[in-house]
């Protein structure tokens, strides 16, 4: 049949034979392809239906092959495999079962075709920009008995739509294609869009992104989806809206990474994302996990469960979809317990840290503070007693606060900070107000990251603040003081060099990231009595 479709005439001439017509939606653009038509001759019209009807995409796969890659690139027309599309249908079917199906790159209706069958009573609407593939889309549609329940409508999708009643689940391949290549408007419509849920929103990002936002307007609460995508905005700095509106609206319940190596798209050798949602759903963790080759991916079930913190507060996530060693039975990450913070950068550590100059600073502004890692090494597995500690300065933003005399103290400490250029460096320039150094709070339990060892682990018993030279645990849910002592116990024996990043000199590193990859026991265990 190959060699019958050889042409976009050829295309809609099949799809006119197939009885795209049948399918409500019909567009002028379509009407003007399908008057110019060359009809096809009997024989090859069935022949056609024989292979649709056995789940094939002859139509669709003629189309890849017409317009090369480069020329669907403009559109980010890529079409999805059947293993792909195989995996996502039987994701769906397990869900609660919906009003209608909404493909908002619906191509030649592969999604929509796979779900048919399977969910009898569904409405299903395909959204396509390109007439050729909404032409194709109906043909496929009405070949597999579906024309009556099905819409194919000719608009972008970010267009503006009538509400709908009852669930919807969104599902689909949403098209890929740069930034150079949106329109300035629709870039406009991204930031000023995403600016109404309180989400900053780059003009940088691809229109993928730009899908994702279009879906948020769209649906409401208990509506379902699942899309593929590239998997950059894990990442990257503009994919920062998808991964907001990922733990925020779309109420994201798992991410499938799909590795190069299992080539998921023949024409492009990228890693692709499968996520999955339910809008306005605020699960406390999300499913994480990586396929390295298709065979494996039978359907979206599977992987580990990470906590939506930790996707909240982490800037790159794809990461957090590697899985390590396994752990013993009743351990976890340490980033399920603990939130990793390193501390407070001064920006001037030789200005705030306490010293001459800060004499006539209150007190009450001058923070007991770990300043050197050997502190915590001294300190064994507690720190009782913050009295030896430095002090940091760290002033609020408001000095109108202050009462007279404070202030006449204050102000000759600015002074001199000034004199020395604290008000002009990068770290200083950055903050609402330069004198404000903003520590945090004190972390229960304190570590060292950096070293020729393991880190030092130590209960933070005497409440002191931390600057960068340490991370600081915050644990996640309330634990008990025997919980945490057990817990600093098994930091302090059961790490090794070998979990951090070895540098030349064999310095070795733990970053907060790295650090929340740790094994440690759950806080069943840490109820157990100390050994």
């Amino acid at each position: 049949m190959a060699h019958l479709l050889t042409t976009e005439e050829s295309l809609v001439a099949a799809a006119v034979g197939l009885g795209a017509a049948d399918v409500a939606g019909f567009s002028a653009a379509e009407e003007v392809l399908v008057r110019s038509a060359t009809l096809l001759n009997n024989k090859v019209i069935l022949t056609l239906r024989r292979q649709i009807r056995l789940g094939e995409d002859p139509l669709g796969d003629a189309f890849t092959r017409i317009r090369s890659p480069d020329t669907r690139r403009e559109s980010g027309a890529t079409y999805t495999p059947n293993g792909i599309v195989r995996a996502m249908a039987a994701w769906a079917s397990k869900q609660p079962k919906p009003d209608r199906i909404v493909d908002p790159g619906v191509g030649s209706a592969r999604f929509l075709s796979a779900l048919g069958a399977t969910l009898p009573k569904a409405k299903l609407v395909g959204i396509e920009v390109d007439p050729l593939a909404a032409l194709m889309a109906r043909a496929n549609l009405a070949v597999l008995g579906f024309a009556k329940r099905s819409h194919v409508e000719l608009t972008d999708y970010r267009e503006p739509c009538e509400a709908f009643d009852g669930r919807t689940l969104f599902i689909g391949n949403p098209p890929y294609v740069r930034h150079h290549l949106i329109d300035s408007q629709w870039k406009r419509w991204l930031v000023d869009t995403a600016a109404k849920y309180k989400f900053k929103a780059s003009q940088l990002a691809g229109l993928h992104v730009h899908f994702f936002l279009a879906t948020v307007l769209r649906a409401m609460p208990g509506d379902l989806g699942a899309f593929i995508t590239a998997a950059e905005w894990l990442d990257v700095n503009y994919g920062k809206l998808v991964r907001d509106m990922f733990v925020g609206p779309l109420g994201g319940q798992s991410i499938v990474v799909v590795e190069p190596t299992a080539a998921p798209f023949p024409d492009a050798a990228a890693t692709a994302a499968i996520t999955t949602f339910e809008v306005g759903s605020h699960p406390k963790s999300v499913r994480l996990r990586r396929v390295k080759r298709m065979k494996d991916l039978i359907d979206l079930s599977g992987g580990r469960q990470v906590r939506r913190e930790r996707l909240e507060l982490e800037s790159r996530w794809s990461r957090l979809t590697h899985v390590g060693r396994t752990p013993p039975e009743g351990f976890v990450e340490l980033g399920e317990l603990c939130r990793v913070h390193r501390g407070t950068v001064t920006g001037a550590n030789a200005v705030f840290i306490a010293n001459a100059d800060t004499i006539d600073v209150p007190d009450r502004y001058k923070l007991r503070s770990v300043t050197k890692a050997r502190e915590l090494i001294a300190a064994g597995r507690v720190l009782q007693d913050a009295s030896t500690l430095r002090c940091v300065v760290d002033l609020p933003d408001e000095l109108d606060e202050l009462d007279e005399s404070e202030r006449e103290g204050v102000d000759r400490f600015l002074a001199s900070a000034r004199a020395r250029g604290a008000h002009e460096g990068y770290v200083a320039r950055s903050r609402r107000t330069w004198w404000s150094v903003g520590m945090r709070a004190p972390a229960p339990i304190l570590a060292t990251y950096m070293a020729r060892r393991a880190p030092s682990f130590v209960r933070n018993a005497a409440a002191a603040r931390h600057i960068n030279i340490a991370h600081g645990l915050y644990p996640r849910e309330t634990l008990t003081e025997h919980q945490m002592l057990r817990l600093v116990d098994y930091l302090s024996t059961g790490i090794s060099v070998l979990d951090g990043r070895t540098y030349a000199g064999g310095l070795t590193k733990f970053e907060p990231g790295e650090m929340e990859r740790l094994l440690v026991p759950s806080p069943e265990l840490l109820r157990e009595p100390l050994a």
